[in-house]
């Protein structure tokens, strides 16, 4: 029985060789094609193996992919032979392919079936969660912002908290898309994160999912001396439309400077940034360039298009620590073309392009790829650095959730009893006031 088992085992190991020496030999000409290093490129460093090829080595990149793939195989049967627990041939490989991906950087991820289906809900707005912007710095996971009326907000997260734990997991170090996945579920299910905070030790917070329905263009009201404002929470498939209406409604109650707050803001839609950039900037004019990895991809250039230019009243945008990738390219844009000033903190640095790309052997998965990063009209990078504010206003993160806070008992009053809030009467949000007075101030030299 166990001679049986080893022959078994035996073929199996040496199918799955025949397979992965099909696929290589199958893209035989694309490694031949990728190992030709540009003209400007060292002609030492191999693109089939990303690496530096050992000095007064003969062994040719396409020799070396034979060997680290003879290297993958064999460790993938010691697995499937000797771990104490059989496991399915699809999840050692899921896996493998997971963590390979996730050596690459935060945002790259393997997409099965369900988290496929899931990644759909993400631009659509609707999904169950608790409510909230996170984003990947040194490893741990961080609250950006938490979304109004949502519970989340409910629970008392704030912006800048840091999940260490979620049900009990461990959160440290995990990816983009298992961040997504823990955190959303079922709606009215529960789920408990463990949150550091500074100054508190770490607590724990339950929240129930709810569905999320995500209004992403808030404001559009006249503050003071005819200076419109418009905040945007997110760019969404919705975002681009909604942000021209509430533009054109403040066109229409003779609005003579304008606030846009990207505080917070996460990002999202590249073509819904460059469909708001646009409408604040000249036709053609430049809005982002996007460039990848020398000969692999071309640098694709997008610029304003549409009908509303709205180019002649004085523009002031808002951003903080938490402003990321979209909300990064609408204020770099702005900026370069002197179209705004930004008034703020440097922004998140989150400025990379995952593109998702169906596998043809498997179409219900699919692999989040990051294929290039974003670029200013000035040929600034973003990616690792952000946008540097015109006129600097850091305001302390305890004091920013003040300011939320005070913001959520205007407008959404009935999540928040009267006699259960706090005091604030005394909290101003002085970035807010300013990007008025620097806009007041445009306008004054504008008449001149």
């Amino acid at each position: 029985m166990r001679e049986r088992t080893r022959k078994e085992t035996g073929r199996r190991f040496l199918r799955w060789q025949v397979l992965l020496w099909w696929a290589v030999l199958a893209t035989a000409p694309a490694f031949r094609v990728m190992a030709e290093p540009a003209p400007a490129m060292d002609a030492s460093l191999s693109a089939a193996t990303n690496a530096v090829a050992p000095t007064g080595t003969n062994v040719a990149p396409r020799d070396a992919v034979y060997d680290d793939i003879a290297v993958f195989t064999e460790a993938l049967m010691l697995v499937r032979r000797q771990y104490a627990e059989e496991k399915p041939f699809r999840d050692l490989i899921y896996g493998a392919i997971d963590g390979m991906l996730g050596s690459l950087d935060p945002h790259s991820g393997f997409l099965p079936p369900e988290q496929y289906q899931e990644l759909c809900e993400d631009t659509s707005g609707r999904f169950s969660g608790i409510g909230v912007h996170v984003g990947i710095k040194d490893g741990r996971i961080v609250i950006l912002s938490p979304m109004d009326g949502t519970p989340a907000q409910r629970a008392g997260l704030l912006a800048g908290d840091r999940i260490v734990k979620i049900d009990g997991q461990a959160a440290l170090g995990i990816s983009m898309d298992e961040t997504v996945r823990r955190l959303r579920g079922p709606q009215g299910s529960p789920v408990t994160v463990t949150i550091e905070r500074d100054g508190r030790d770490p607590f724990d917070a339950t929240l129930r999912r709810e569905a999320i329905k995500v209004a992403s263009v808030k404001g559009g009201a006249i503050l003071r001396d005819g200076v419109g404002y418009i905040r945007l929470t997110q760019f969404g498939e919705d975002s681009g439309p909604d942000f021209l209406l509430a533009l054109r409604k403040l066109q229409g109650q003779e609005m003579t400077a304008l606030v846009v707050d990207l505080r917070d803001n996460p990002g999202g839609l590249l073509s819904t940034a460059v469909e708001i950039a646009g409408a604040l900037l000249p036709k053609n004019a430049e809005i982002v360039s996007v460039r990848g990895r020398d000969g692999a991809r071309d640098e694709e250039c997008y610029r304003a298009e549409g009908a509303l230019h709205v180019t002649d009243i004085p523009l002031a945008v808002l951003v903080n620590a938490r402003s990321a990738s979209a909300a990064e390219i609408v204020s770099g844009a702005l900026q370069d073309h002197h179209r705004a000033v930004l008034v703020g903190e440097t922004t998140f640095g989150k400025a990379s392009v995952q593109n998702i790309l169906r596998l043809t052997t498997r179409p219900d998965c699919a692999v989040r790829l990051t294929t290039a990063h974003y670029y200013t009209p000035a040929g600034r990078m973003i990616h690792g650095k952000g946008i540097v504010p015109d006129i600097a206003a850091p305001v302390p993160l305890a004091i920013w959730n003040q300011v939320l806070l005070k913001r959520a008992y205007v407008e959404l009053p009935d999540a928040f009893p009267v006699a259960t809030r706090e005091k604030l009467d005394n909290i101003e949000d002085t970035q807010l006031a300013r990007a008025v007075d620097a806009v007041i101030s445009a306008r004054a030299l504008q008449k001149k």
